[in-house]
């Protein structure tokens, strides 16, 4: 239930923008999904899947950088394992000396191809359990080489990511783009790792990713002792780092037009240092 009423408030957000499911895309347009394929095709060729066990279950996962090298837990969007969400393990796995990045399938396979899908898979998730599985993708890296392994994410993925340093104590670090977990998931009052968030100043999802839910959350973190940061994009929406053809694509078809790539190059900036400073040996 916890889940629920996350994904449910996020999903209440996005029917009440000037933009309704109504005047979305019920599916992606020719030349999106052509796109879409080919990126997906060329990012595939990168990773490495694997497969992680956890209590009475396995999921897939992928991974994708230098051995032995810190790692880097990278976890999804609504929409599942797509394009984007590799787009970015990737770009993090050449960081710096580099890292090893893993994207574990949350939702097991399932991808959603719309924002109605996107919505029905996110409402279905189950949420501690998919703590569980960042959990075990943590221990995973650290059994194959990582010293030292944080975990980021988008979106719901950014919400996780922020659980993940409650729930998760093997995590060394966390950055967290849009996203808060509800409180009966996890309080940032009780984060145990370094935490550092980022949003847009425009993002109207209340609740979850807007500036209120950002300041309430450097409130908590402020409670909790740990090293933190939150930082707010003035003139972004939500997801403003997906920069990818498709993904500006996406979102100019949910209503979010905007893009600023200096946010986008500061954010990962600030992401490269606050990694580099938590994990490096």
């Amino acid at each position: 239930m916890v889940g629920i009423c996350l994904s449910r408030t996020f999903t209440k957000t996005l029917l009440t923008k000037s933009v309704t499911f109504s005047l979305l895309p019920k599916t992606l347009s020719p030349f999106l999904s052509r796109l879409q394929v080919r990126s997906v095709m060329m990012a595939d060729s990168s990773f490495k899947k694997i497969q992680i066990h956890r209590d009475d279950t396995t999921f897939d996962a992928y991974v994708v950088g230098k051995e032995d090298a810190p790692g880097i837990v990278v976890l999804q969007e609504w929409w599942g394992v797509d394009f984007e969400i590799k787009n970015h393990a990737l770009k993090i796995s050449q960081f710096d000396s580099g890292y090893k990045a893993l994207i574990p399938d949350l939702y097991r396979g399932k991808v959603g191809l719309d924002v109605a899908e996107a919505q029905h898979l996110m409402d279905g998730l189950d949420w501690q359990g998919a703590v569980k599985d960042i959990r075990a993708s943590v221990n995973w890296l650290k059994a194959n080489g990582s010293k030292k392994v944080g975990v980021t994410g988008f979106c719901m993925g950014g919400a996780l990511s922020i659980a993940s340093s409650v729930l998760a104590p093997e995590v060394d670090a966390v950055v967290a783009f849009y996203g808060v977990p509800s409180s009966e998931l996890a309080d940032p009052a009780h984060a145990k790792a370094p935490v550092q968030a980022h949003f847009g100043e425009k993002d109207s999802f209340v609740g979850f990713s807007d500036v209120t839910a950002a300041k309430a959350l450097e409130e908590k973190l402020k409670a909790s002792g740990v090293p933190y940061e939150v930082h707010i994009y003035p003139g972004n929406a939500h997801a403003f780092m997906n920069r990818s053809p498709e993904g500006v694509e996406r979102r100019k078809g949910m209503g979010m037009a905007d893009e600023d790539e200096a946010a986008v190059e500061l954010a990962w900036s600030r992401f490269r240092s606050w990694m580099s400073r938590f994990l490096s040996p």
